[in-house]
């Protein structure tokens, strides 16, 4: 029997069952797929691997420095004449002139313009005058011969100009081996003249404006130093007047309170230049120093010379706005400078506008007041 007649001897009934059993089959179906999606919508999902991030926070900026201020640079020192301690340093050369110091030659021209004088001991106990001139070049006079301890002291000024008459024994030779220049009215130097209404020797002048061209140094410091107040100093006292000796020669100053510097006195009386100008300073240096007779310098009538040493150590005494002043004195080389310092070591300053010193030798008496 083939499968349509089978069919077609189905019952009624039958063919009822079979159709709810279709229908169950395709409900089961739908429900499973159902199921199936419930449960492929009911598993937990795996969770992502985190990712790194970058921070969400911007870094702060690192700040700049703040730039320092230029410090402002400390202004200069405003630079003072060493000669003097008073106005700029002059530009032109330092002459350091001879000159006569006895009452035959007096009265002096020209000495009153001197920035420092020296007074020393030349023969027979007689003294002369080195005068220093840079700030002012008068007509000096009258001018005499040098010296060879000359030569030793105004080494420490450098390279600078002597002008002198001549020099005899041993003197000129020493001054053409020294650092010095020179101008020599006996070699025909420039600037020398007579002055008609003097007695020879003691009437050689010289015009220091006419020396300019010999190229000696400018002025440097010779280990001095200035200041107008001496507070502090060690072992100040009373110096309103002051004599000693050099060689056979008297020698005093006395402080003048109106023009606030000493005054040279000679034979007891202030004394005067050519001019009428007073001679005075506002600092006496009475330099104590070893010497000797020099019989390498023999003069015209026998007399042998006398040799002052500034090279060494020794006592100082210093008179400065009517005070004195003790302590020691020291100039180490040939080239070095002269200081001054008192009893504790400390520098004793000179009072601005220039000094006289008194080169006495070792032993002789100095009285103050």
């Amino acid at each position: 029997m083939n499968l349509p007649d089978l069919i077609g001897q189905l019952t009624t009934r039958h063919k009822a069952i079979a159709a709810a059993v279709a229908a169950v089959v395709v409900v089961a179906g739908v429900a499973g797929s159902w199921v199936a999606l419930a449960s492929s919508d009911s598993k937990p999902k795996s969770t992502p691997s985190p990712v790194a991030l970058a921070p969400t926070t911007t870094a702060s900026p690192t700040p700049k420095p703040t730039p320092k201020p230029t410090p402002r640079p400390k202004p200069r020192p405003a630079l003072v004449n060493p000669l003097t301690g008073i106005g700029a340093p002059v530009k032109g050369p330092v002459v350091a002139v001879k000159i006569n110091d006895t009452s035959v030659g007096a009265a002096q021209v020209g000495i009153d313009q001197a920035d420092i004088v020296y007074i020393e001991q030349v023969e027979a106990g007689l003294t002369r005058l080195i005068a220093v001139y840079d700030t002012k070049k008068p007509i000096v006079g009258p001018v005499r011969s040098v010296r060879a301890s000359d030569i030793e002291l105004l080494s420490q000024y450098g390279a600078i100009t002597i002008a002198a008459s001549g020099g005899g024994g041993d003197s000129l030779p020493t001054l053409d081996r020294s650092i010095l220049k020179s101008t020599i009215n006996d070699r025909g130097g420039p600037g020398f003249f007579r002055d008609d209404n003097r007695q020879a020797p003691y009437n050689l002048m010289l015009n220091l404006a006419q020396t300019s061209g010999l190229g000696g140094a400018a002025a440097k410091s010779i280990g001095w130093t200035w200041a107008r107040s001496a507070a502090g100093i060690a072992g100040a006292r009373g110096g309103t007047s002051l004599q000693t000796q050099v060689g056979g020669t008297q020698v005093a100053f006395r402080w003048n309170t109106s023009l606030k510097r000493y005054l040279r006195y000679v034979g007891g009386s202030p004394q005067s230049a050519a001019s009428g100008a007073p001679v005075a300073t506002p600092n006496v240096i009475v330099q104590y120093c070893q010497g000797y007779t020099n019989y390498q310098d023999i003069d015209v009538v026998g007399n042998p010379g006398h040799y002052t040493k500034s090279i060494g150590r020794g006592r100082v005494s210093i008179f400065r706005n009517g005070i004195r002043i003790d302590g020691t004195w020291s100039r180490p080389t040939l080239a070095s400078g002269t200081t001054f310092r008192d009893a504790k070591g400390h520098i004793i300053p000179l009072a601005p506008g220039g000094a006289w010193v008194v080169m006495t030798e070792n032993g002789k008496p100095l009285t103050s007041g």
